[in-house]
């Protein structure tokens, strides 16, 4: 009988229970064929895969090289802090992570999915940051619920440190996440998603000397992504060490006394250059930016009128009011136009075509020579002997002593001030230049601009004898080994050729503005060290439909007047120079003079009580 016949004589149901026993026959022999594929083909290939999954590759982050004064005390360090990371390809549900891991960390969701989606960016293999310096208590409620929340795990970080919180934080700067832009040219260099970075001042200026070298380590982890062992590890290698020429006690004595006034203050070693004390104030913690400032602190900086942001040091240009009587008094006597003895008949003001041009004392000072001139700051001393000087003979001695000029520091901002010139305003505005603003010139006003380091390099110069120091403020780097890859050395830009005569002029009247009665630095005076330095009041422009009082009947305080003061001492040896700006201060002598007072005090030791009364001369200047 043929097979179709045997067929056919099969009832229906007979039919189809052997066609359903072919059909499993069929695919059992395709699951032992797949099986026999799988294990005995393959079988080394899915082994390795297997292993692998068994193990994670964790990332390691490196401690970024600690900073130090010039003695070795510690200005920005690292300590260890909790973070929550998460590996997206051990996350099945990240809603559920995320809806339990929020009330543990007692955080919003909506925050965790914000640093999930910035995840997105990251490799598959790189974790996930969702919550750095977690405190104790929520670490230890994340480790009691980690195995409900499968995929995350908790690691120790290097967190950047600032002991001194807002101590010097415009010349550190701060660290942030790096950017898509800030990553691109730095993948070579080992940069990933997620990395901190250097955002501004030192850190990144020296961010390749301070950032080190990430490690690794291998750990075991069951089918959950939880983690059941560390199998091995690659110790990070930290960055290097910057040691800076800051004297901290004495970076911290300067910031102290500003109190809540806003400016700038830099202090200079006149034989090197070396940046003893370099302050901007109002300030910020650098350590918000570490931990990640909030939306809301970071308007309010933006948003602060007295711009806690800016780098005064650097970048605040000021009139330099009569500060810059110095530098007019040094060229008129280069020149030959003046001498100490040259005499004016101050009566309050000079005529110069139909405008008068004013002494801040109305009465005038009467017969005035150099050294009453500078003592007493009378402007129309200045006017006259400007006059027989001319704008270019003032701006090429000024240009001389680094005014107008950017000494190249490894920071961000740093500006040139400005020395106006013929040639300059011919330029800049079409037309040529006039005898009165020559005479503005020669004080320190209109056209001219200067910041705190320019004028505290210029008052350098003069203590020195005529040197320019380029103004340093990296002492030396050490590698985490502890070798000395650069040591600084001073460096002269320029030597300014001063007669002993006309030195020794200025010097004394300098001397007479701190250590004489009727001097208007008279609030620097001390009876165990010599001081010499001049003030200087700058005139805040504002236009004349702004109010002129507030509700107490003084003039609002965006429209007050800069006061500012530059000082050297010891007189008769000079060791170091300041340069001092108290933003609407309003006089040098009552606002800037104390504060270089505390700093000299602090550097050479000398116990002050509070200021008298009668120790501030509050003069026009």
């Amino acid at each position: 009988m043929s097979l179709n016949a045997a067929w056919a004589d099969l009832t229906g149901r007979r039919q189809r229970l052997i066609l359903l026993i072919l059909c499993a026959i069929f695919f059992f022999a395709v699951l032992l064929l797949r099986l026999w594929y799988l294990q005995v083909i393959n079988a080394d290939r899915y082994a390795t895969l297997s292993e692998k999954n068994r193990f994670r590759y964790l990332p390691i982050a490196a401690p970024r090289g600690t900073v130090l004064d010039r003695n070795g005390a510690v200005l920005v360090d690292n300590r260890p802090a909790f973070g929550l990371s998460a590996l997206r390809q051990e996350v099945d549900d990240p809603e559920a992570l995320i809806h339990g891991v929020a009330p543990l960390l007692e955080v919003s969701q909506e925050k965790l999915w914000d640093a999930w989606r910035s995840g997105s960016r990251f490799p598959r293999y790189r974790p996930v940051p969702l919550a750095h310096d977690i405190g104790r208590d929520s670490m230890e409620r994340l480790q009691e619920h980690s195995v409900d929340l499968p995929g995350s795990f908790i690691d120790v970080l290097p967190m950047r440190s600032y002991p001194g919180e807002e101590l010097a934080a415009h010349l550190f700067g701060y660290l942030g996440e790096i950017t898509e832009a800030e990553l691109t040219p730095r993948r070579e260099a080992g940069y990933r998603p997620g990395d901190q970075i250097g955002k501004g001042g030192l850190e990144k200026s020296f961010e390749e000397v301070l950032r080190g070298e990430e490690g690794e380590r291998l750990v075991e982890v069951d089918v959950k992504g939880r983690q059941m062992r560390q199998v091995s590890t690659q110790e990070p290698l930290p960055g290097s060490h910057l040691s800076l020429t800051l004297l901290r006690p004495l970076q911290q004595a300067a910031e102290t006394s500003f109190g809540d006034q806003a400016g700038a203050a830099v202090v200079l070693d006149v034989h090197s250059g070396e940046i003893l004390a370099m302050v901007s104030r109002p300030s910020f913690n650098p350590e918000l930016f570490a931990r990640g400032i909030s939306g809301q602190a970071w308007i309010d900086l933006l948003k602060d009128p007295r711009h806690p942001l800016q780098f005064k040091a650097i970048n605040g240009q000021y009139p330099p009011a009569s500060t810059f009587k110095i530098v007019t008094a040094l060229a008129a006597l280069e020149a030959g136009v003046a001498s100490s003895a040259t005499t004016v008949d101050c009566q309050g003001s000079i005529i110069l075509g139909n405008r008068a041009f004013r002494c801040w004392k109305k009465d005038g000072h009467g017969a005035t020579n150099l050294k009453k001139a500078l003592r007493e700051s009378c402007d129309v001393w200045f006017y006259e002997v400007a006059l027989r000087l001319g704008i270019d003979r003032l701006s090429t001695f000024a240009l001389s002593l680094g005014l107008g000029e950017s000494f190249g520091l490894p920071l961000e901002g740093e500006k040139r001030g400005l020395i106006p010139t013929r040639q300059w305003k011919r330029e800049r505005y079409k037309t040529g230049w006039y005898d009165g603003e020559t005479i503005i010139a020669a004080i320190g006003q209109g056209f001219v601009l200067a910041t705190p380091l320019q004028l505290a390099v210029m008052t350098a110069t003069v203590a020195n004898g005529g040197t320019v120091y380029k103004p340093q403020v990296v002492k030396s780097i050490r590698s985490p080994q502890g070798e000395e890859v650069y040591q600084m050395s001073p460096e002269v830009l320029q030597t300014v050729e001063i007669s002993e005569r006309s030195l020794n002029a200025v010097k004394r009247s300098l001397e007479a503005v701190v250590n004489e009665r009727h001097g208007t630095g008279w609030a620097t005076h001390f009876d165990e060290l010599k001081v010499a330095g001049k003030t200087g009041t700058a005139q805040v422009v504002k236009r004349k439909d702004d109010d002129e009082e507030d509700e107490a009947g003084r003039i609002p305080y965006r429209f007050r007047d800069h006061a500012l003061f530059v000082a050297y001492a010891p007189a008769e040896d000079p060791r170091i120079a300041v340069a001092v700006v108290v933003e609407h201060g309003e006089h040098g002598g009552s606002a800037a003079a104390p504060i270089a007072r505390d700093i000299f005090a602090s550097y050479f030791g000398l116990e002050i009580g509070p200021l008298r009364p009668d120790d501030v001369v509050n003069v026009g200047d």
